[in-house]
């Protein structure tokens, strides 16, 4: 029987040769992982990359657009954060915007818009954000925004030609990580203003251009990221373990949150030592710190210590803290759990941050001795 031939029958294939590069290369000692238990948890971390692909990119309708979740406890890619619920929209510059929302209990909020991503990839760049200062909000915590079209004097923001999507932050700092909330909802509309046609129905071509789009985003996120010691890092990103570089501003790198400063090390610990992290949170409008795997997916923050808000931190007389990063609690305040990893990531975030940010210090200590210290 004659093969039927159909373009998304060839996106198909290419994203079965994709799959088959990142098995042969990605889960291999070319980036690093030197055992099953490396293997099995890159294998996880393109599970969900699949499903992000799928559910933000395979489907996208910028003349018609709605709201997704990026994240949850069971989606993670791209540095996800335990106190905070993320949204995407997708949107271009043909049209203009208006979006309506809610606070909802957050501690700060803001729309940012990506650009210059064509494939689903993570080679744009952030083209504009508005945070909850700098728009208007009533006694509900209601707000509404424009996007795009003629300029307003309030609550707006103008859209590139390239624009590609929205994406949303609400941050909280709460005493039990809200990402982990199912029942937490942040109501959120987008809609184009006119109004304008239904999306054409699905077809060979759409659905092929679908497929190229989660692999765009599939790649970039495995094949397309070198290795963490092979590729040039932001300044907020160390390579050299249990050491932070000082807190910086991410500019313009696609993805990054505009408002924030970040500062990030990788952990290495052996089964009697644990990590201690001397802090202090600056003046801010929310600061966390989260673990993180090699792949940038959070650690289980839904069963597990694994991250820590201002809410959730117990401070000293002076105001510093010390975490504690250990495979097992050690009894004292401020203990992230390393779920047994020796080797994992520790990531800082301080939203509107004013002032100098101290930079986290950190020694490694065995961690009888710490489990027999009252300090």
């Amino acid at each position: 029987m004659a093969e039927i031939a159909a373009e998304s029958r060839v996106a198909l294939r290419e994203l079965i040769a994709l799959l088959q590069e990142i098995d042969q290369r990605w889960l291999s000692n070319e980036w690093n992982l030197m055992s099953p238990a490396d293997v099995a948890e890159a294998t996880r971390a393109l599970m969900h990359m699949l499903q992000g692909g799928l559910a933000l990119q395979f489907e996208r309708a910028p003349e018609r657009p709605a709201f997704r979740r990026i994240v949850t406890p069971t989606r993670k890619f791209t540095g996800d954060n335990a106190d905070a619920i993320y949204y995407d929209a997708p949107v271009s510059g043909k049209y203009a915007y208006r979006v309506r929302g809610n606070i909802a209990g957050a501690v700060y909020v803001s729309v940012t818009i990506e650009a210059g991503v064509e494939d689903g990839g993570l080679r744009g760049r952030t083209a504009g954000v508005i945070n909850d200062t700098q728009f208007d909000i009533d006694a509900s915590g209601n707000f509404e925004l424009w996007l795009g079209g003629a300029e307003r004097a309030r609550n707006w923001l103008p859209l590139p030609d390239d624009a590609y999507a929205l994406t949303t932050r609400h941050y909280f700092e709460e005493k039990h990580c809200v990402a982990a909330d199912a029942s937490r909802v942040v109501p959120l509309h987008i809609e184009v203003v006119g109004g304008s046609p239904a999306p054409a129905p699905p077809s060979d071509a759409s659905i092929a251009a679908g497929v190229r789009r989660m692999m765009g985003f599939v790649r970039d996120r495995s094949i397309g990221m070198p290795p963490m010691a092979q590729r040039e890092q932001p300044a907020f990103v160390s390579r050299i373990p249990n050491q932070f570089p000082a807190p910086a501003k991410p500019g313009a790198l696609g993805l990054a949150a505009f408002d924030a400063a970040y500062s990030m090390a990788p952990y290495v610990i052996g089964p009697d030592q644990a990590l201690i992290i001397r802090a202090r949170w600056p003046k801010c409008r929310a600061g966390n710190v989260d673990l993180w795997t090699r792949h940038q997916m959070t650690y289980d923050y839904a069963n597990r210590s694994v991250t820590l808000n201002r809410a959730q931190t117990v401070l000293d007389a002076d105001g510093s803290f010390r975490v504690v990063i250990a495979h097992q609690d050690p009894g004292v305040p401020n203990w992230l759990d390393t779920e047994g990893r020796p080797f994992g990531l520790v990531f800082w975030r301080y939203m509107l941050p004013e002032g100098e940010i101290e930079t986290p210090r950190a020694e490694v200590v065995k961690l009888a001795d710490l489990m027999r210290s009252p300090s």
